[in-house]
């Protein structure tokens, strides 16, 4: 008896954990806290490997891959658990589950939902199968519904990427939009740009933040990837801000560099960077106030090219940190 209920209890700390970790992780916004964080252990244990065989970097499949070994590891976790349980009340099944094993066996086709075939099951032994039978369709249930939601969040944050990439090169800079847009005379159109760059931080920021694992998804066509789109961005308002004379605009570039910021900054933190320190001189956004110039925009007059480095650096830190650990590129300056 007292072997049985150790068994039992064993099972069922596993089984516990487990469905903790997979609701925290799919469900519960901002990664898992639980004991065992199989995907955040996933991704940290393959992404050397996968970088080693990639040459630094990382390839679309490394995410929905990592994604993947985690379902299974939790189908596993699951499984084993439940066939400890099941091997602890085996003289309840008839014929009698004897071997650790058969438990698992049985474990296996309760969470497939395919029954266990002729076996006759008695007194508590019921209750194990129809748990591993529930808790394995739920599992299930959550995958789908986790894939869904995932390729939702990735398709809203490439159109924007998309969009961007189309005016602004790849990897995009914020100059090479602001001369494109010059050069087919709509200027007029920067405003909306602002407002949609604003909503695509914010939307992809509550997402990832969500879930941690759609920063290393990565889809085909976008070129350097998501953080260079940040990056240019962020230089798209520091220029309203600090270079072009626009009133008007000012105001939204700010409110940008604001969600762009807190965007780099919560993802960088959420995987453990550090802001890397970046390169900047005075004479790049001298020349790149001159490029303004010939395009036609209106100049701030006597700009602080030293604030405007500093602020720069500060604001490409976690970029770069994020494009290095994506191995992607960031997005030029000029």
């Amino acid at each position: 008896m007292l072997i049985t209920a150790l068994l039992l209890l064993i099972g069922a700390v596993l089984v516990w954990l487990t469905l903790r970790d997979v609701f925290e992780t799919v469900v519960v916004p901002g990664g898992s806290q639980a004991l065992l964080r199989v995907a955040h252990r996933v991704v940290c244990t393959l992404l050397p490997i996968w970088r080693r065989f990639s040459r630094g970097s990382i390839s679309r499949n490394f995410a929905p891959f990592a994604l993947f070994v985690s379902f299974l590891i939790w189908v596993a976790l699951l499984a084993i658990g439940f066939g400890i349980m099941i091997f602890a009340v085996g003289a309840s099944f008839d014929p009698p589950v004897t071997s650790p094993w058969e438990g698992l066996y049985v474990a296996m086709s309760s969470m497939g939902t395919l029954g266990v075939g002729t076996s006759v099951i008695r007194g508590a032994a019921r209750w194990v199968v129809t748990g591993a039978a529930f808790c394995g369709l739920a599992v299930i249930t959550l995958a789908v519904t986790y894939l869904l939601e995932v390729q939702t969040s990735i398709s809203e944050r490439d159109t924007g990427i998309f969009k961007l990439k189309t005016a602004a090169g790849d990897p995009p800079s914020a100059l090479e939009l602001l001369e494109r847009y010059a050069a087919l005379g709509t200027t007029d159109m920067i405003g909306n740009i602002l407002k949609e760059g604003r909503d695509w931080c914010v939307t992809v920021r509550q997402s990832h933040v969500s879930h941690p694992s759609l920063i290393y998804f990565r889809t085909v066509g976008t070129g350097a990837g998501w953080p260079a789109s940040l990056g240019a961005l962020l230089d798209l308002a520091l220029i309203y801000q600090f270079l072009i004379d626009a009133p008007d605009l000012r105001g939204l570039a700010i409110l940008l560099r604001a969600d762009g910021l807190q965007m780099a900054e919560d993802l960088a933190r959420l995987i453990n960077l550090e802001p890397i320190a970046t390169s900047a001189d005075a004479s790049e956004f001298k020349a790149l106030r001159q490029r303004l110039g010939k395009a036609g925009y209106p100049l701030q007059p006597d700009p602080n090219f030293e604030a405007l480095v500093e602020l720069r650096k500060k604001q490409a830190g976690c970029v770069e940190a994020l494009a290095q650990h994506l191995g992607a590129s960031s997005a030029p300056l000029v």
